[in-house]
């Protein structure tokens, strides 16, 4: 084991340089984000294979996104995150890879118009988080789910505003909330309110229409979040 790759371990009194590492992170990110638009962020496991269920369905949902008019942000790597890229990419859209250094790692995906490499974990999540006016979360692993619990916990302390949040497909998803809702709800450790941070979802299309009218009506800035109900009429504007 490589006892240079923790990067916390690094950061000690007698190398605070490092600092200035990750300060020119933050102003590459800040500086090269802050020009892509309304953008929603993509996450799901990098083991998905093309062909796959889930990778077939992240790259229509983020080819139906950018034709609408988002960029696409995901983490640059294989997997669930190459379809998302791949998806915005043939649509003509804006494909942000936000990839990170890992070792073992196969690298950045060859789908990206926007590419950004990462040493710092915290850093690339602020990017997926301040950047990104709706999170779609497919089947994934730890880090799938170390985006879903942040994003949650951030619009539940108030640290930033309520947006929307999707797990899609209610198969994978489905026990995950049944388990928060049968036991951490009963415990008293969660609220139903705290519940409807999120939507679970299974149709591609009606995502899309969720997302673009969030966009159009600004749902994220009436002082709690809205999603748009079954019966209002379909969004058929294109997203500025």
């Amino acid at each position: 084991m490589n006892e240079s790759q923790y990067v916390i371990d690094e950061i000690t009194a007698k190398d605070t340089w490092r600092i200035f590492r990750i300060m020119s992170e933050l102003v590459e990110g800040f500086d090269s984000m802050s020009r892509i638009g309304p953008a929603v962020s993509i996450f799901g496991s990098k083991r998905c294979k093309p062909g796959d269920p889930e990778y077939v369905l992240a790259e229509k949902i983020a080819f139906k996104l950018a034709e609408r008019g988002f960029a696409i942000i995901t983490g640059g790597g294989p997997g669930i995150m190459e379809a998302g890229n791949k998806g915005a990419m043939a649509a003509g859209g804006t494909s942000v890879g936000l990839n990170i250094r890992l070792p073992e790692e196969a690298g950045a995906n060859h789908h990206q118009t926007v590419s950004l490499d990462f040493r710092y974990f915290f850093i690339r999540k602020l990017m997926f988080v301040k950047y990104a006016m709706a999170f779609v979360i497919l089947p994934g692993g730890f880090g799938s789910l170390d985006e879903l619990f942040e994003a949650l916990t951030l619009m539940q302390t108030n640290k930033i505003k309520a947006f929307p949040l999707f797990l899609v497909g209610s198969k994978f998803w489905g026990p995950l909330v049944d388990w928060m809702k049968n036991t951490v709800v009963e415990r008293g450790l969660l609220t139903t309110q705290e519940l409807e941070l999120f939507t679970m979802i299974d149709d591609p299309d009606e995502l899309v229409e969720q997302v673009a009218w969030c966009e159009q009506e600004k749902c994220y800035e009436m002082g709690g979040l809205r999603m748009r109900s079954a019966n209002r009429p379909p969004i058929t504007k294109t997203a500025e």
